[in-house]
């Protein structure tokens, strides 16, 4: 044995001593340490998800949601194929990130003047989110409509506008979805980057049905719910995407 017994009683009576210091010590953070990891159990995020100022983690809510979904088409070939530097100095990479750069804040702008919120950017476009309390459907409906129009005329037109006098590009075409369900707000992630989040199938269904053309679909959702009049002026056409049933919208001759 290396050491005597002497050493031995020492390193003993430290090692009691000192457990009973840290005793006392957790005694008095315990409380401390409970309340910290409460509350930041019920920490809340910030968030742009309409109604929904701020979203604390483990206390998921559910609410119904219009989710509109409106992006560029051909957004990866203006990034591959060249334009002719006769017609434009703009190279393709320029091309696309002047694009997004006017595209995205005013297409978020123009729905948030019809109360619904982006809550994404999706590199060549945006999904949002407007909260359709029962006693406000109509209203929630027409507004979604209305915001999705904007993007597809005033937007899209300004946009092209611009892009073409400065860089004289080509003009831009958009795809627009709009889909109704009920979605899980929570929070996802880690510790390190955490995001509120809306899901529910209306986020799928107008992400699918944002694949046309200038033109708005809608899914089978809003189809149904969307008021009806005798002198109505639009009509819905029925087209699928995939496994997704939606309507485009018309307006009547």
């Amino acid at each position: 044995m290396s050491l005597s017994k002497e050493q031995i009683d020492q390193l003993d009576q430290l090692i009691q001593l000192s457990l009973d210091a840290a005793e006392g010590i957790w005694g008095q953070v315990e409380p401390l340490l409970v309340q910290r990891q409460l509350a930041e159990a019920i920490k809340s995020i910030s968030s742009q998800i309409p109604g929904y100022p701020t979203v604390a983690r483990f206390s998921p809510q559910v609410d119904r949601f219009i989710a509109m979904m409106a992006d560029m088409r051909d957004s990866t070939k203006h990034l591959m194929q060249a334009i002719s530097g006769r017609i434009t100095q703009v190279n393709q990479l320029q091309r696309i990130f002047y694009e997004t750069s006017a595209l995205l804040p005013a297409m978020a702008l123009a729905i948030s003047f019809e109360n619904g919120n982006v809550t994404e950017y999706l590199g060549d476009g945006v999904l949002a989110l407007f909260r359709v309390p029962d006693e406000q459907m109509e209203e929630t409906i027409y507004a979604a409509h209305r915001a999705a129009q904007s993007c597809l005329s005033e937007v899209r037109d300004l946009v092209n506008d611009e892009i073409g006098n400065r860089y004289n590009l080509p003009p831009l075409d958009l795809g627009v979805g709009l889909a109704m369900s009920k979605a899980i707000v929570t929070v996802v992630g880690t510790e390190n980057f955490e995001q509120p989040k809306a899901i529910g199938e209306c986020v799928y269904r107008a992400t699918k049905l944002s694949n046309g053309r200038n033109e708005i679909l809608v899914d089978e959702a809003v189809y149904n719910a969307w008021p009806r009049s005798e002198n109505g002026v639009l009509r819905f056409r029925g087209r699928q995407y995939g496994d997704v049933n939606g309507y485009v919208i018309e307006r009547k001759n």
